[in-house]
């Protein structure tokens, strides 16, 4: 997929600071992804939530970005006014909009068509102008093997500004779920049961994870730019809800939480990695996980200081990490530490 995103001004000597724009950064679909998904069951295989760890991997794998950089909570926080163009739009409008109302559903944002004399949403025409727009593209578009791909346009790591979405005409049924789920603001591409995966075991509706990931992502108890610790525990326990025994579910999640607690400390002193699913899909980048390492000391910092996924707040431990993390350069773990004293 790709998004572009304004990583920006964090980190000294990694990226530039770009004020009130975005800053670029390409991914493209993987070969597995193109290849693995033409094979995928259609809308009658098994759909069940995964019980075991696996399905709190997944909703944690969903914060990563496939370069290797764990990533804050971005999602809508105005109306979406959808503009659909291209090929052959009457034999695919309705797989679109069916997406689109599938991810509307689950989080409450309403979808829009957007007015056909509005164009600028930066102008006069604001209001009504389209801010995601959904293009069905000739079948040699794109690059070779990627059927479809998403950008993300946001000024800040919170809030979604704009979208454009590209769908090859032959490929609208398998990409059009997910990529509304990435419309939506989840850059992951998880191993688990969802149809963000390389692996999709359902290509045309969202499975019970999706529903629950979007849930959680849309939820009052979010909040635009939450760390990955912070907002596990949200996305856990719409997890739990899925569940079939509670207690026990419970205590595998408190279980993963502190097994991913361990392999990020891990991850972020530079003797652990990143997750398996990001290694094979080989969008990973030498910077990508430098970033991420940055990032992840930083996101500790956050976790103890408010006991997030970590249990009990440690202030001592969040500032042990939160100045490992400023001294490689992290600026926002420099202006937390500021703020501290």
């Amino acid at each position: 997929m790709t998004f572009r995103h304004a990583i920006s001004a964090r980190f000294s000597g990694i990226s530039k600071a770009v004020s009130g724009t975005a800053v670029s950064a390409a991914f493209a679909v993987a070969a597995l992804f193109a290849a693995d998904l033409a094979y995928a069951a259609p809308a009658h295989a098994a759909d069940h939530a995964q019980t075991d760890e696996a399905g709190l991997a997944t909703l944690w794998e969903a914060l990563w970005h496939q370069s290797g950089t764990p990533t804050r909570l971005v999602r809508w926080e105005q109306p979406v006014r959808w503009r659909l163009s291209g090929r052959n739009l009457p034999a695919h409008r309705e797989m679109v909009l069916r997406a689109l109302e599938a991810v509307s559903q689950e989080t409450g944002i309403p979808f829009t068509e957007a007015n056909a004399g509005a164009e600028d949403p930066d102008g006069a025409d604001a209001a009504t102008a389209p801010n995601l727009r959904i293009e069905i593209v000739a079948n040699t578009a794109l690059e070779n093997r990627q059927p479809c791909v998403t950008t993300l346009d946001f000024r800040t790591e919170t809030q979604i500004d704009s979208a454009l979405v590209q769908m090859r005409e032959r490929d609208v049924l398998r990409c059009a779920h997910h990529e509304a789920m990435h419309v939506m603001g989840v850059r992951g591409h998880p191993a688990g049961k969802t149809v963000l995966s390389y692996f999709p075991v359902k290509v045309d509706s969202l499975l019970p994870l999706d529903r629950a990931l979007l849930r959680a992502w849309y939820s009052p108890r979010m909040r635009p730019g939450m760390t990955p610790f912070e907002a596990l525990p949200v996305l856990a326990q719409e997890w739990l809800a899925l569940q079939p025994d509670p207690q026990a579910a419970a205590a595998v999640r408190d279980r993963f939480f502190a097994d991913t607690v361990a392999a990020m400390r891990a991850y972020a002193e530079g003797t652990g990695d990143i997750p398996a699913i990001i290694r094979r899909s080989g969008k990973a980048t030498a910077e990508g996980v430098r970033l991420g390492r940055s990032e992840m000391g930083y996101f500790l910092g956050v976790a103890y200081l408010e006991g997030a996924t970590v249990g009990t707040p440690d202030r001592e431990s969040a500032l042990l990490w939160l100045e490992r993390s400023a001294r490689i350069g992290n600026r926002t773990a420099l202006a937390r530490l500021a703020g501290m004293r």
